[in-house]
């Protein structure tokens, strides 16, 4: 049971590139660190190249969990979006991004237990909204991650031109969590198929729920839960007219490779590029999955230097 949460979660501790993209170079100090804060659910930073030309903006949507503009959480260390950000930064591209709103509500002890996924697609739009008439840039791209795909996926509008899906996933979350099941405790997945079609169906929280589901299904994260799993990406990304770029890893072992090829069938004018030996965080790892376990608390763990050129290339292309 604790190696599918490890799976379902996306944390590495069941909760848990070289030349120009090298660790001296991506982990610089930015020319111009801006603490940026939209309102109090958007607290973020704005990194600009040292220049008098306009530069193209990537807005960075994380993923799921209290996670913060930096991509760690309280258990985690990976510092994926600083990484990416310098590594852009480098590169002569901006890019702002913020802590999740829940990490914000806990830091600022309000409760978050009336927090619902369309919140999440909200800030993505309002971050959007406050950067759009900014003159000190030339173009505005929005990149999710993990859950933070879909959340940038339903907030595209005519102020956005282009996609960028890191690690997304295709199906919607009740199916990726039931598939999971299947792999990890085969029989437990019918059970959990039936609970999200009853919680699906069913206007107050439902309590019977099976032990091993409790913390995936059970009534406290009903709400939320239940507001994220009506989204199906597939249909969301057809709706998308503006360039896509759809990444994924050969060793992402928490979104499978096979969802953004799902993507791709489903937007088949977007581009699909899986980085060799790319884990979910972002990193290089090989087979051994201890060292594999430290890139998600290692914030010096090397960033995919293949990731840092791909979104280069399609942002300035």
């Amino acid at each position: 049971m604790k190696k599918f949460l490890f799976l379902l979660f996306f944390l590495p501790l069941a909760s848990i590139a070289q030349d120009a993209f090298s660790k001296s170079k991506a982990q610089q100090p930015a020319e111009d660190l801006t603490e940026v804060n939209i309102n109090e659910n958007i607290q973020g930073t704005l990194l600009i190249p040292d220049t008098f030309e306009k530069v193209p903006l990537v807005i960075i949507i994380g993923d799921q969990g209290a996670m913060d503009r930096n991509g760690n959480e309280r258990r985690t260390r990976s510092n994926a979006y600083q990484q990416l950000a310098d590594s852009l930064l480098i590169k002569g591209i901006a890019t702002y991004k913020y802590d999740k709103r829940i990490l914000t509500q806990i830091k600022n002890r309000i409760p978050s237990d009336k927090t619902l996924f369309g919140d999440y697609i909200i800030d993505a739009k309002e971050s959007v909204f406050f950067f759009k008439d900014d003159s000190r840039f030339s173009k505005i791209f929005i990149a999710g991650h993990g859950q933070g795909s879909l959340v940038a996926m339903l907030a595209v509008d005519k102020d956005i031109d282009g996609f960028i899906s890191l690690n997304g996933a295709a199906q919607s979350i009740d199916a990726l969590i039931v598939q999971q099941i299947a792999k990890e405790i085969p029989g437990l997945d019918k059970v959990a198929a039936a609970t999200f079609e009853k919680v699906k169906n069913s206007k107050e929280p439902i309590e019977a729920i099976e032990r091993d589901l409790y913390t995936v299904i059970g009534p406290q994260i009903q709400p939320f839960m239940k507001s994220w799993m009506q989204y199906q990406p597939v249909d969301e990304i057809k709706k998308l007219q503006i360039p896509i770029l759809l990444i994924n890893g050969s060793k992402n072992r928490q979104v499978d490779p096979s969802e953004a090829a799902l993507l791709k069938e489903a937007a088949p004018n977007a581009q699909l590029e899986l980085v060799e030996n790319m884990n979910h965080v972002f990193k290089i790892v090989g087979e051994d999955e201890i060292v594999a376990s430290k890139s998600y608390v290692d914030p010096n763990f090397p960033l995919s230097s293949e990731l840092v050129k791909l979104i280069i290339d399609f942002v300035k292309n």
